[in-house]
């Protein structure tokens, strides 16, 4: 028994120290990790793509018609950290850090919001998407196609019907 004792001492010692420091040294976390997703308030259009593809449903988008705003929200607590937000994103706003700390004691931390200026129809004057969103697709159509991009969906619907019936007469 004390020789079984002394042999599992001796390959201890000759094996060293495996654990690591880690509250007191950070862990370096391997290329490709996926960690915190972060939203880049400066790129994102607002346009909801995140939103759709986001399995766990962590991110939200709302419109906010009062204030005239849309306000995409991002709850850690319901991440899996898959990365189809990041994906998907089209001017790569959202991006995976290698951040893997997320313990709060605070409920809100887990919180990131954006809030995006809402663009308003130049008709009925109710909004309808964000500002970033119609420039984005502006600079992606010749300029005569540019001006349906100003209207809400439903009066678009109606300036492209009235058109309709005047190609007939």
């Amino acid at each position: 028994m004390l020789r079984e004792r002394l042999g599992l001492l001796r390959r201890s010692i000759s094996v060293g120290i495996v654990t690591e420091k880690y509250p007191y040294k950070p862990i370096e976390v391997p290329e490709g990790f996926r960690g915190k997703p972060v939203i880049d308030q400066d790129k994102c259009l607002g346009c909801g793509a995140c939103v759709n593809a986001c399995p766990p449903n962590a991110l939200s988008m709302t419109d906010d018609l009062d204030r005239g705003v849309r306000v995409i929200k991002l709850f850690l607590g319901r991440c899996i950290f898959c990365g189809r937000c990041q994906d998907v994103c089209p001017v790569e706003a959202i991006k995976l850090t290698r951040e893997f700390e997320l313990a709060s004691i605070n409920h809100n931390d887990l919180y990131q919001e954006v809030a995006l200026v809402m663009a308003k129809c130049m008709v009925c004057g109710r909004p309808y998407t964000t500002i970033r969103l119609v420039e984005h697709v502006a600079s992606n159509l010749p300029r005569e196609q540019r001006s349906h991009l100003l209207l809400c969906p439903d009066c678009r619907e109606k300036h492209s019907s009235k058109k309709v019936s005047y190609a007939r007469w």
